[in-house]
């Protein structure tokens, strides 16, 4: 039997591909799409298991200093029991005073510096690299736009990277903390995409409360695992108005099964067993959303991004938001291609 011949691996990704959702989007129509809304998202979100317990953010000013004409502050902030987190904001130059400006929540991706070249930290090389890289200090240029930016890390990276510190039976580098993080919360009952939304609902709980910022104005914006990130804080919080998911487009099937694309922090119990991808990106309809596509990207491939947009398009349709939905294919790799973000933002955020 042909079978007989396959690794795990081959196994698995077999099974991926002839996989179908069971809340796969299928029927056409705005009935149809409410009706499928409300019945999969809470299913969806069910399976990130329980969310860590919030604390009062017992704020403190850390430090506050100008750079390339904005005003940027770290702020130390309790995220929920047990941790607390640094949280970079971004005020965007010419802010008059009593004025209120839109925030976006700037969602980092994988490497080892977090929300720093986010922000615009160009403190090293390294992060100078990371920046050119990826066009990846969208936190400092945003602001420069004209929002006020803010950003946090999620468990594993930047100043909460464990390879950075000492650790019990330290595991030399050699295990992917992502993973490991996973293993630890679903232990509990957690995933680690419910940890880290809970430290971005924090991060806007506390920027809500800043007299320059207007808390009905919010958007959320991240590349690669911070696209991550961004779909599911726009699913979990509602503040959130309007999103731009970079660089992370495409069938779990292929990028996660096949190619093995993904890791801990991306995924939770059986969610693909309920949804793909473009599914869940259509669940922030009728919500703007704006994805970013690189026509060279080699982490998740033109083809099958564009297929999970053309996918991602049919729900928006049927949600009657077609117009709310924005692509920017860019002529890139794996970066953010920031042709679109500042109009889209400025409109759907009212700037």
């Amino acid at each position: 039997m042909a079978f007989r011949n396959l690794s795990p691996q081959q196994m698995f990704a077999q099974l991926a591909r002839a996989h179908v959702p069971e809340c796969s989007f299928q029927k056409r129509g705005k009935g149809n799409f409410a009706r499928w809304k409300r019945q999969t998202l809470p299913r969806v979100l069910a399976t990130l298991g329980a969310f860590p317990e919030r604390v009062p953010l017992n704020p403190e000013l850390m430090a506050e200093w100008e750079h390339d004409g904005l005003r940027k502050q770290r702020w130390l902030i309790d995220v929920h029991e047990g941790l607390s987190a640094s949280l970079l904001v971004n005020y965007p130059p010419k802010l008059r005073r009593g004025e209120q400006r839109p925030a976006i929540l700037c969602w980092h991706g994988h490497g080892p510096f977090g929300k720093e070249p986010v922000m615009g930290n160009d403190s090293s090389a390294e992060m100078r690299n990371e920046m050119q890289r990826y066009n990846y200090n969208y936190g400092h240029q945003m602001a420069k736009a004209g929002f006020v930016t803010f950003a946090i890390d999620w468990i594993g990276m930047g100043e909460h990277n464990e390879n950075r510190k000492p650790n019990f039976r330290s595991q030399g580098g050699q295990r992917d903390w992502c993973n490991l993080y996973y293993l630890h919360a679903t232990m509990l009952g957690m995933t680690s995409i419910s940890i880290n939304v809970v430290h971005g609902m924090a991060a806007a709980d506390f920027v809500c409360g800043l007299p320059q910022v207007d808390g009905e104005r919010l958007g959320v914006m991240g590349l690669s695992g911070g696209g991550t990130m961004t779909l599911w804080s726009a699913l979990c919080d509602a503040r959130f108005r309007a999103a731009e998911i970079i660089c992370y487009s495409g069938l779990w099937a292929h990028f996660g099964a096949n190619d093995v694309n993904y890791c801990g922090m991306q995924v939770a119990p059986g969610l693909f067993r309920l949804v793909d991808l473009p599914d869940a990106q259509g669940l922030i309809a009728p919500w703007p959303l704006l994805i970013d596509i690189g026509a060279y990207d080699t982490c998740f491939v033109v083809d099958e991004a564009l297929a999970c947009f053309e996918k991602v398009e049919r729900i928006y349709r049927a949600a009657g938001a077609r117009e709310k939905l924005e692509l920017d294919l860019f002529p890139g790799e794996h970066g953010w291609g920031a042709n679109k973000s500042a109009a889209f933002f400025k409109r759907h955020l009212q700037l």
